[in-house]
């Protein structure tokens, strides 16, 4: 496994392992022991960041990788996210935003609990907080970094002035979006201010929530609980408009002798060297897969025909459902 840095100090391998999908979104929760085997099975392939959040489950995830990284604990850096509204005892989703600094603090202590460690490496605000000055977010991690408890500040789906904002009180050591050859907004503003300020970049989402593996077509159904159903880049019509991007990707793995989902990894990769994609699954054989990547080397002619075949293809539909892309970009 390649390493990357993030921010000034956060040395990370080049992809990290996303954990989301263990405990839905995508489908029926995964069984759990799987799920701790694999978790441990991605580390032993030199994966060392570990991707969560208090809102996944609610809480379930964190839970789950506590109990996977508890034995490795010191050998890796887990990501975690606040901000949501969640009662922090019965996990119930209030709806909106929450990052009051007393609730920052008091959510930070029970991901603590729930991951068995004392401090966490990466502490992002998931989404931001309309009615919260960022500065005061920002302050209050910053709090929680003075005390040890937390490591790292980062910010998720956040728009370039609150970066700069939040940067001004402690330094942003990484932001993460949603950024694939399915979604390239972040290239317009986002990668040019983040390389200004020295910021890493973690992109969810890199396979498209699995369009650019070449698995989904406008035939594939998803099961019922599976958000993707009310994504309308994921609408039957659009799929199969969308199928000329994944064409693109289908050639280039053929002459290379990859996979398709190698190939958009290793676009990713190549964009910029403070890049760390978080793909996720609940398969060994998808993450064995997945980290091929890392040493899969996209020459300037490759990239440049991904770039110029892309730039043809009109991906049809919204990335989110609208409610979820108002909370996008502030």
């Amino acid at each position: 496994m390649k390493y990357r840095q993030l921010g000034n100090n956060l040395e990370v391998s080049a992809l990290g392992l996303g954990c989301m999908s263990m405990s839905a979104v995508y489908g029926p929760t995964a069984d759990r022991q799987e799920m701790v085997k694999l978790i441990r099975a991605a580390h032993d392939r030199g994966v060392t960041m570990f991707d969560t959040a208090e809102s996944y489950g609610p809480f379930a995830n964190e839970d789950l990788l506590g109990e996977a990284l508890q034995p490795i604990r010191d050998q890796v850096v887990i990501a975690t996210k606040f901000g949501f509204d969640i009662d922090l005892e019965s996990g119930e989703r209030r709806g909106g935003t929450n990052s009051r600094p007393a609730h920052i603090r008091a959510a930070t202590e029970a991901c603590l609990k729930r991951l068995r460690t004392d401090r966490i490496d990466l502490l992002y605000q998931h989404r931001v907080d309309p009615n919260v000055p960022i500065e005061d977010v920002a302050g209050a991690v910053k709090d929680l970094v003075a005390e040890g408890k937390v490591k790292h500040f980062g910010l998720s789906e956040a728009g370039v002035q609150t970066i700069r904002r939040a940067h001004q009180v402690h330094p942003v050591t990484a932001v993460q979006s949603e950024y694939s050859l399915f979604w390239r907004g972040p290239e317009a503003e986002l990668l040019p201010v983040l390389e200004e300020l020295k910021i890493g970049f973690v992109p969810f989402s890199p396979l498209g929530a699995g369009f650019l593996t070449g698995k989904i077509d406008a035939t594939t159904q998803f099961d019922p609980t599976d958000f993707r159903n009310h994504v309308p880049r994921f609408a039957p019509e659009a799929r199969q408009a969308n199928q000329a991007l994944v064409d693109v990707v289908k050639a280039v793995a053929a002459r290379k002798r990859a996979t398709p989902a190698q190939v958009a990894l290793a676009w990713l990769l190549a964009q910029k060297p403070w890049i760390v994609p978080i793909p996720g699954t609940t398969k060994l054989h998808r993450l064995e897969e997945n980290l091929g990547a890392a040493d899969l080397e996209l020459s300037a002619n490759d990239l440049a025909e991904i770039d110029t075949e892309v730039s043809k293809v009109r991906v049809l539909g919204d990335r989110l459902p609208e409610a979820a892309l108002k909370m996008t970009g502030r």
